[in-house]
């Protein structure tokens, strides 16, 4: 791989005096040799594991079943969607027993790997005993599992509800910090995606997610974006538009504010800095809590810090956390402190699934996997490798306006013109496909789909990453 680097590396060098209409090198004029050299593919790592032969129904039949009995509003990735049949670590197998580096983690959310054998080692143990009951009644793994996720909170955040996914973390935040402050409003940025459920569809701030019925009271702040936005990474300038929303748009008193830390469906933003912390003393200043949406961001993901939040030097009212919790399962968290805990205990709040035994015990493992493999030092080395890599491309290809990000959650912006920053929404696609045939998954954002979303499984290695590198900048010279 070192060796195909080099040469890839070189040939690209030496046919760079031509360029595309896209600012991508065009290769039409390099001697035959160096041109041969270029237009071979990368290849996939090593990888010692076996897929089982599939016997299953194949794509075609799925996708008609799929169409007759799903609901119809379902979307899926690629021309020719995929039929994916097992998975292991970082890689994923299709019915071909074909491997694909997965650089998007089932949506963010595989975040020790495929079928780690610790996660599933806890799953089946727990679930030869006892796979179901609900808090009526004790159980251990419940409770170990909520002392665990507590002792990872910074401050006084030290109570913990379980829910099932990141839709119902953001909708049961936003109802504590409505009855916790007696005020409505609740704020939150554009370019954001808390949920799709009937509330938190209310804090999404993008269109293509947003159905035409009532939001209640919430206002759409701008968002500080270091790269579209108009004050740059000053957050201190973007902030003061919370106060002026505040100001103008509600009776001066609020009940909460919630963000992203990186924005995830909006594309790998990452928040200007010291923006939160002048937002979070405007909002205490007006009687809001702050909540802080963890669901993509959280443990160790971002490499520099557990928490997206540490990121910007605050401590929230309210942490919500989903997707990688959970390795896969259906579950997800809100933790809070204990005052503002205390005000649903006026009326019953209660979760069927919340904390069930057998997602307790894989949250529990999924924490010990993290801690154990020392998975937030690994994106930290990982993503600077990567994001230097990409960095280096984006030097080379016009088509690439930034790359951004940190640890592995990672975006990379493509543009038809670097100074308008004219979306390349085409062109993307284009990539999308381009990378698929490569053996790479990648997820896409943004308001115009023209970012790639590289946010893989943990366990994603330096030699994945050289992989997609390379395989991104042979996409990139056949466009």
């Amino acid at each position: 791989m070192a060796m195909q680097r080099q040469i890839l590396k070189r040939t690209a060098d030496g046919a760079r005096a031509k360029l595309s209409f896209y600012g991508c090198a065009s290769f039409s004029t390099v001697p035959s040799s160096k041109a041969a050299a270029a237009v071979t593919p990368p290849q996939l790592p090593p990888f010692d594991y076996q897929p089982k032969p599939y016997n299953g129904p194949l794509a075609d039949e799925i996708f008609e079943k799929r169409k007759k009995f799903l609901g119809p509003s379902l979307f899926y990735h690629f021309q020719k969607p995929l039929n994916i049949v097992e998975g292991k670590m970082q890689y994923l197998f299709d019915e071909s027993g074909k491997r694909y580096l997965d650089a998007f983690a089932g949506i963010v959310t595989v975040s020790c790997g495929h079928c780690h054998p610790d996660i599933l080692n806890a799953v089946f143990e727990q679930s030869k005993l006892l796979q179901h009951t609900t808090t009526i009644y004790l159980h251990h793994a419940i409770a170990e599992y909520a002392e665990a996720l507590a002792s990872k909170m910074p401050g006084n955040l030290k109570v913990v509800y379980f829910v099932n996914s990141g839709s119902e973390a953001n909708e049961l935040a936003m109802m504590m910090a409505r009855l916790h402050t007696g005020n409505l409003s609740m704020i939150s940025l554009r370019n954001a995606y808390h949920g799709g459920s009937a509330n938190t569809i209310g804090l999404t701030a993008l269109r293509t997610w947003k159905y035409p019925i009532p939001e209640g009271e919430i206002h759409h702040v701008m968002n500080p974006d270091p790269y579209r936005g108009i004050f740059g990474s000053d957050g201190a300038a973007y902030a003061r538009d919370v106060q002026e929303h505040i100001d103008y748009g509600t009776s001066g008193n609020v009940a909460g504010f919630i963000a992203e830390t990186v924005q995830g469906v909006g594309g790998a933003v990452e928040l200007a800095p010291g923006y939160l912390k002048h937002v979070y003393d405007i909002v205490h200043k007006a009687g809001g809590v702050c909540i802080a949406d963890e669901v993509q961001s959280g443990f160790g993901r971002m490499g520099s810090h557990y928490w997206g939040f540490e990121t910007q030097g605050v401590i929230p009212d309210i942490v919500t956390m989903a997707k990688g919790i959970g390795n896969g399962l259906p579950l997800g968290a809100v933790v809070t402190t204990p005052e503002i805990a205390s005000a649903l205990t006026q009326r019953i709040q209660f979760n069927t699934f919340g904390g069930n035994p057998v997602c307790s015990a894989a949250g529990l493992a999924v924490l010990k996997v993290l801690d154990k493999e020392k998975r937030q030092v690994h994106c930290a080395n990982v993503g600077a490798h990567l994001l230097g890599r990409l960095r280096s491309l984006q030097q080379r290809y016009d088509l690439i306006g930034d790359v951004r990000g940190r640890g592995l959650m990672i975006g990379v912006e493509f543009v038809t013109d670097r100074k308008e920053k004219t979306p390349a929404k085409a062109e993307t696609n284009v990539l999308f496909e381009k990378m698929r045939e490569l053996g790479v998954l990648v997820g896409k954002g943004g308001m115009h789909a023209n970012i790639f979303r590289i946010k893989p499984p943990m366990c994603f290695s330096k030699d994945d990453a050289d992989f997609l590198a390379d395989a991104l900048d042979h996409a990139l010279t056949k466009l």
